[in-house]
């Protein structure tokens, strides 16, 4: 039973670590992008041209 108590700990823990990083990444602009959305559809989406694929016998 001892083990659960343990296990939960832990785990706590790690998820708290994992939110002090994301916060960290947030404060730290890692996620700021105020360009790329404003001049994404002025991009023309790439055409995939079919190869030629010709057999000759």
């Amino acid at each position: 039973m001892s083990v659960i108590y343990i296990v939960l700990t832990v785990s706590v823990i790690v998820g708290v670590a994992f939110f002090i990083v994301f916060l960290m990444a947030v404060k730290s602009g890692q996620y700021d992008d105020s360009y790329t959305p404003s001049v994404r559809m002025l991009f023309e989406d790439e055409i995939v041209k079919p190869k030629n694929s010709t057999k000759t016998d």
